[in-house]
């Protein structure tokens, strides 16, 4: 597991591009048969992809946690953008299509990732966070996930967000998790930016082309810097940072927060007139 240090936004003033992109852009998520994961000192969150072709992938890094088992101390949430996948939590197992979510709890001994199909492997994103409670195991399709449809053509940000791991969706201890689809023709997320303080941000950006590129907006409001991603790369957004995105063309992405306030609305909006 790599291990990321917080980082101070007055020095962040001077990152080069280079700096910037080790510090927030997590590049290689999806590797045959691997499970590639983060672990950033914001909220002490991990982010991670798995893809089990041949292979079942054990969730694990007693090395890193010091813990004898992945979620003695933490919850996690699975997203997967992949094939169908098969996810067994202490031998209960639960399969997922693409764009469901499962959510387990702290307490959960041993996590198995399996695909369903090795010719059409699953791609599973997972975020983990601190966890002070034991909370079931819960599974949500993305019709259960209160589709919400949001922007406009006029404006370039038509959009659908999905919430699935939230006060209202599925329980957790501080975890939240969703997705937002941008229509055929919009580009931009999230603007106007805000900034939430009292929590970090992951975003997982997919559903793109190759060639295409999101243009991802972030530092402080007057002090904006940008990061290029390609399809299947995430962010780290420290809690100072605004986090908005422009692409090249439609996508989708991943959006999960853990801090100290569960409250989704939570957020310090930002106007366009004020962003340097």
């Amino acid at each position: 597991m790599e291990v990321r240090h917080t980082t101070n936004p007055t020095d962040v003033k001077q990152y080069d591009t280079e700096r910037l992109r080790s510090e927030f852009l997590i590049e290689s998520l999806f590797v045959q048969d691997q499970i590639k994961m983060t672990y950033t000192h914001y909220d002490r969150m991990i982010v991670g992809g798995a893809t089990p072709v041949n292979e079942t992938l054990e969730l694990e890094d007693a090395a890193t946690l010091k813990t004898e088992y992945f979620l003695e101390r933490r919850e996690i949430g699975f997203l997967n953008i992949g094939g169908p996948a098969s996810i067994s939590v202490d031998g209960e197992v639960y399969e997922l299509s693409k764009l469901e979510v499962l959510y387990v709890g702290k307490g959960k001994r041993q996590v198995l990732l399996s695909s369903v199909d090795k010719a059409n492997p699953a791609k599973l994103y997972f975020c983990s966070a601190l966890a002070h409670a034991e909370i079931a195991t819960r599974k949500m399709t993305m019709e259960e996930a209160n589709p919400t449809h949001l922007g406009s053509q006029e404006t370039s940000n038509e959009r659908v967000l999905y919430k699935y791991i939230h006060a209202d969706g599925i329980q957790s201890c501080q975890l939240m998790l969703g997705v937002t689809s941008l229509k055929t023709g919009s580009v931009w997320n999230t603007m106007p930016s805000h900034v939430h303080d009292r929590r970090m941000e992951a975003y997982l950006y997919f559903d793109m082309n190759d060639d295409a590129r999101v243009f991802h907006m972030m530092g402080e409001p007057s002090q904006t810097r940008h990061l290029v991603v390609a399809n299947e790369q995430a962010i780290i957004s420290p809690p100072w940072s605004i986090h908005s995105g422009v692409g090249t063309s439609n996508y989708t992405f991943c959006w999960s927060m853990a801090g100290e306030n569960y409250t989704f609305t939570d957020m310090d909006a930002v106007p366009a007139s004020e962003l340097k």
